[in-house]
């Protein structure tokens, strides 16, 4: 299943990797300016080391008496590791004295005053007091390499604090951030033909009020097709009940009259699509008074009894009395917050669809059981998972061949869920090979409140 994209995602990696690569730089850029902070600091101190060696170690040098030629290069006693080596040399460039880390070679520098680099050191040149010898004092260049590695290490460690840190710290602000665009979101998921409401702005920031006034707009558009709608359908429907009943009556009485032949057979045809035609019209009245939001109520009603009149009405036809079963489960209630009349809709209709598209040779049974649900089963060639989910749409039917407007479980799923229930179709049912089931669910809001 191909995971939807978001909007978090992409921020959080991009607004850390952001940070990450100018922190990089910050570091990059820092470790030149500590490389040339430590040579300027370094070099200060290898000029006032040479500086001041100098004069003393000539004057020791002068004070030497009856030294031996050879001993004037003796090194200097040594009495830890030294950061810093000398040599002292002569006009000519002979060594004459150094330190004890320094090399018995004489430095690869010239005898003048300044600076000079070789591989492994800088080496200052001071010209002595005497003018006649040369203090050349070497500071090891891997020294002030190390202390740029460990500088740079300082800076580089807190990075692997701080990436996730940040990615942390961006996930809750980016979070906090959305939270009004989730909002709209969940208010914009409950809008349908029976939430039409405006989206509350109130709380939304200025980027996401355009959106919520264009939204606002497309509503009030909305509803007001819809209050058109329905009142088109409801006048419609209402003003042909009475023409229909009127022709459906002349109909009838001009079938009596007639003799058997062609004549009579044309008019029962008439009367059975007068018939039809008023069915149509009691199925659009019906749904434009679910559209009108005709399932919900505060106050709970005890709707066995509306069950209950509605199947006494149903066997009192005597084309329908010897198909319905009617179970009640022991100690089974229905008293629910829901409208009766509209009740009354969604138990006519699933009953009326259960005896005109079943197999007439099965019995239709009508079941309330004590959690409150009411089943109404009915023989027939089972219908695929597609069929099930279609025929809840307007003017759709299924594998039938009887008459039918198509709308029926449309009214019964609108009305269902103004009541805060739930209309689950089955093929076959549970625990059977064929036939149909209808499953009405009305939860109790009172118990579940105090749940």
């Amino acid at each position: 299943m191909k995971r939807e994209p978001s909007l978090i995602r992409p921020l959080i990696l991009g607004i850390t990797g952001v940070v990450i690569i100018f922190w990089l730089i910050a570091v990059v850029l820092s470790i030149q300016v500590m490389r040339h902070e430590f040579d300027e600091i370094f070099d200060s101190a290898l000029q006032e080391t040479a500086q001041r060696l100098s004069a003393l170690i000539v004057d020791d040098v002068r004070h030497v008496d009856g030294a031996d030629p050879e001993d004037t290069e003796r090194p200097v006693p040594r009495r830890s590791r030294e950061y810093l080596t000398y040599q002292l040399r002569d006009a000519e460039g002979g060594l004459v004295l150094r330190s004890a880390d320094a090399s018995a070679e004489p430095f690869d520098a010239p005898l003048a005053n300044g600076f000079h680099d070789t591989d492994r050191y800088r080496i200052y040149t001071a010209r002595a007091g005497d003018g006649l010898s040369f203090l050349q004092v070497a500071d090891r260049l891997d020294e002030r390499r190390e202390a740029v590695r460990e500088s740079a290490l300082i800076l580089l460690v807190p990075l692997l604090v701080l990436a996730p840190a940040c990615v942390l710290a961006v996930w809750l602000i980016v979070r906090r951030a959305m939270r009004p665009i989730d909002t709209l979101r969940q208010e914009i998921a409950t809008k349908d033909g029976g939430n039409i409401a405006p989206v509350d702005a109130g709380h939304l920031p200025r980027e996401l009020l355009p959106i919520a006034r264009s939204i606002n707009l497309l509503l009030e558009r909305l509803g007001s097709a819809l209050d058109a709608e329905r009142e088109f359908t409801a006048n419609s429907a209402h003003e042909l009940r009475t023409p229909i009943a009127g022709a459906l009556a002349q109909t009838q009485r001009l079938i009596i009259e007639l003799e058997d032949g062609p004549a009579r057979r044309r008019a029962r045809q008439i009367e059975a699509s007068l018939v039809g035609l008023g069915r149509l019209a009691e199925k659009l009245l019906q749904l434009s008074r679910a559209e009108a939001g005709i399932g919900g109520s505060d106050k709970s009603a005890d709707l066995r009894k509306v069950l209950d009149l509605i199947v006494d009405d149903f066997r009192r036809d005597s084309q329908s009395a010897d198909r319905l079963r009617y179970q009640v489960a022991p100690g089974a209630t229905l008293v629910r917050n829901a409208d009766v009349d509209g009740f009354g809709i969604v138990m006519r209709n699933l009953i009326e669809n259960a005896l005109i598209h079943g197999d007439s040779a099965v019995p239709v049974t009508i079941s309330l059981e004590r959690n409150g649900i009411v089943r109404i089963v009915n023989g027939g060639a089972p219908l695929s998972e597609t069929e099930l989910q279609g025929i809840k749409k307007r003017f759709r039917r299924g594998k039938t061949n009887t008459a039918g407007s198509g709308v029926g479980l449309a009214i019964v799923e609108s009305i269902a869920v103004q009541m805060g229930g739930e209309l689950e179709l089955f093929s076959p049912p549970l625990e059977a090979s064929s036939g149909f089931e209808a499953r009405l669910t009305i939860p109790d809001r009172d118990q579940n409140q105090y749940a």
